[in-house]
């Protein structure tokens, strides 16, 4: 689906070089397991936390309704090179994409681009669909930790394209702030003896100094890790502020569209591998030299994870393939409205044990509702958010406090159906779904999410149109088990 921008663009000449140069150069970067609101910018209550992300940002546009496709690592960034949703590119979760569907690695790699990926490199797969020219896995990048390995691999990487004149696509991948945490028990526990690469964040937090998510509750070991997340956001900035100095030292930043976005929310319980405000809302940033206005933010307009690929193909002029469900968004970054950008639906299939847990969520400005065809009191929910304090400390704190105990049980269970109003309660701590006050609303959102289904072929849909009938929900999840076993045996 081509944006109404897209004409704005004349495609240029696969073949010539100085025809090619004339393209913009891409730098996308992406944070690992970042909340959107832990970057200053966006309203972070740690002061002074993100120091580089905020430049950048007031060097373009931010974006205030922006959200990834997914909440999980792989799959996340499976829909960022193929504009699909992942139940139409075959990654549902940490597995390779359909060799059928079109890359934005392939496309760039047509029109003569130098390709470049940092960290997370495999989840970028099959091999074959990724046409790489320059790679730095974690290990050479301090374990994906290291901001003074990324500047020279992003370094090396920039003079390279300039020596052959030639377009470049860089995707620079912090491991930050992915568990574990900086100073934490797991982190001493997965490393034994701490790599001399793995950086010190250049600012370390104590828990006296953060503020703890609205989501989660205030207790001592809660606050205790998230200060331990904190300071991996700080090593994330570092980064970013690392590959942004390479690429001017190049003397390219005033040619290369720039993007940042985390892959999804913090590795806490109501965020990652879900599909909560907190767990797809992304700190989307947009700079292009003279042709992004500086410090600028966008308040209307709702971006996903599924427009980046036609987006950066429009930006480069290149023809954009058939099939995506994403649509530019390149009048946008110009300034201008663009239609059909009020809401965003999101999705979640399987954890990294590869268990089902399948959702479905639309979200505008004002209301969220998430379907849950797993939640029938039994089925209990496990994922990373898990692992580490805080969900052990809200355990504990259940067995005195019935409003934390009410939480857990909310998290390990859930519920079919849940609508929040985000507006007031972004941390979607009270679900309206019973509430005859907004039974318009929910109507709205509940047929907007069966015409998406429809137009996506999404297999939840019958479930979704039995959302009442326990044995039918029941019935879906045993074809979702067997699917999942299916896929493990072909693997």
């Amino acid at each position: 689906m081509v944006a109404s921008g897209a004409a704005a663009f004349c495609p240029l000449p696969v073949f010539g070089m100085e025809r090619s140069a004339r393209r913009p150069n891409i730098l996308l970067i992406t944070a690992d397991d970042m909340n959107w609101d832990s970057v200053g910018c966006f309203g972070a209550r740690v002061p002074a936390i993100t120091p580089n992300i905020d430049r950048l940002a007031s060097e373009g546009l931010h974006f205030m309704h922006a959200h990834v496709t997914i909440a999980v690592c792989q799959p996340c960034r499976s829909v960022l090179m193929t504009g699909r949703y992942p139940h139409r590119n075959g990654a549902e979760g940490f597995e390779p994409i359909d060799t059928r569907v079109p890359t934005l690695q392939e496309q760039l790699h047509r029109a003569g681009y130098l390709n470049g990926i940092l960290g997370k490199v495999s989840h970028l797969a099959p091999a074959s669909k990724f046409p790489w020219d320059m790679v730095g896995t974690p290990e050479a990048l301090g374990q994906g930790r290291g901001p003074q390995r990324y500047y020279e691999f992003s370094r090396t990487f920039f003079e390279r394209a300039k020596t052959q004149r030639k377009p470049f696509f860089l995707m620079a991948n912090s491991h930050d702030p992915h568990r574990p945490f900086h100073g934490s028990e797991q982190e001493r526990s997965k490393w034994k003896t701490m790599p001399d690469d793995v950086a010190t964040p250049s600012r370390v937090y104590k828990p006296e100094e953060v503020t703890v998510p609205g989501f989660l509750p205030d207790l001592p070991n809660v606050r205790r890790e998230v200060a331990q997340y904190c300071s991996s956001v700080r090593r994330c900035d570092d980064t970013v502020g690392a590959v942004v100095a390479a690429l001017r030292a190049s003397g390219q930043y005033e040619n290369t569209l720039i993007m940042f976005l985390s892959d999804h929310g913090m590795a806490f319980p109501f965020a990652k591998t879900n599909c909560y405000l907190n767990s797809t809302r992304t700190p989307w940033i947009a700079v292009w030299p003279g042709r992004i206005k500086a410090g600028t933010v966008d308040e209307t307009h709702f971006i996903s994870g599924i427009d980046f690929m036609p987006t950066a193909l429009d930006a480069a002029g290149l023809p954009l393939p058939a099939g995506m469900d994403g649509f530019s968004f390149l009048p946008v970054l110009e300034g201008r409205s663009q239609p059909r950008r009020d809401k965003v639906f999101t999705e979640f299939h399987q954890t990294s044990g590869r268990r089902r847990f399948p959702m479905r969520c639309v979200q505008n400005a004002r209301f969220g509702y998430i379907f849950n065809p797993w939640s029938d009191g039994e089925r209990v929910f496990r994922n990373e958010s898990q692992s580490g304090l805080t969900f052990k400390a809200m355990q504990a704190g259940a067995k005195t406090d019935a409003e934390i105990a009410a939480r857990v049980k909310l998290f390990q269970y859930r519920v079919v159906e849940e609508f929040y109003h985000l507006k007031d309660d972004p941390d979607a701590l009270r679900n309206l779904i019973g509430s005859p006050e907004y039974r318009g609303e929910l109507k709205e959102l509940r047929d907007a999410l069966r015409e998406r289904m429809k137009q996506t072929g999404d297999p939840v849909l019958e479930a979704f149109e039995n959302r009442d009938d326990p044995a039918a929900l029941a019935k879906f999840m045993v074809e979702q088990d067997a699917r999942s076993k299916r896929k493990r045996k072909k693997k």
